[in-house]
């Protein structure tokens, strides 16, 4: 059976172009949680026109990464502390399951590299005269846990991770700017490590469940303390 089928358009489109520019500024913190969105500036600044910049921000929409305030402009999304404490369970039951198939999956090309984020983590906190880096250090806390994720072989782990990380970049990004010492995970992600490498799933679970059960804690403070300073 012949199939005739039309040349694949290896270039993205300028939506998809102007779409992952715009979600990578939203995820980086270079659009701030609560940032108005202009149109207009937008184009300017990526020098497309106005339809590329609606289809994109019509997508972000979907992926709950811009919202429209009261009065219809539209803005980069701001967590709650509500949607903080959801997204950390979600999370937690996630990475429950990520580390104990890790444990029985991880290669040792994989437990290479997750060793590699935890030094990673480890030198950045302590080089002296370095500016402590939240930008970097969200950087490699990520990896690190999506490198479990990938570890575990369920690609569909992976999937769901990728969709609650998104989420926790925005979160993430709301509090290292007032205080990057929200982010403590070198020795959580040592013992985390240790416990994979020893296929110790019993021991893996309950140190990602400490891990995350402290981060949330640290995390959802800091959003209910710039709650209240945001309140009249």
């Amino acid at each position: 059976m012949t199939l005739s089928l039309p040349s694949v358009q290896r270039s993205k489109s300028l939506y998809e172009q102007t779409y992952e520019a715009l979600r990578a500024s939203i995820l980086s913190g270079e659009l701030l949680p609560g940032e108005r969105l202009v149109e207009t500036q937008l184009a300017d600044q990526l020098q497309v026109s106005r339809t590329p910049i609606r289809e994109a921000i019509r997508q972000l929409q979907r992926d709950s990464l811009v919202t429209t305030d009261a009065g219809g402009g539209l803005r980069v999304t701001i967590i709650s502390v509500v949607d903080a404490v959801q997204l950390y369970d979600c999370r937690i039951a996630l990475e429950r399951l990520s580390v104990q198939e890790a444990c029985h999956h991880a290669t040792p090309a994989q437990l290479e590299t997750l060793e590699t984020f935890v030094v990673q983590a480890e030198q950045l906190a302590e080089q002296p005269g370095v500016a402590f880096s939240s930008a970097r250090m969200l950087e490699v806390d990520y990896q690190f846990h999506q490198s479990i994720a990938e570890s575990s072989g369920n690609r569909w782990l992976t999937t769901f991770l990728d969709q609650v990380f998104d989420k926790m970049a925005m979160l993430r990004v709301q509090t290292t700017r007032h205080n990057p010492r929200v982010l403590e995970i070198r020795s959580e992600h040592r013992q985390i490590f240790e416990a994979i490498a020893r296929r110790n799933s019993e021991a893996a679970v309950q140190a990602i469940e400490a891990h995350l059960v402290a981060s949330k804690a640290r995390v959802v403070q800091e959003v209910e303390n710039l709650q209240a300073e945001t309140q009249p």
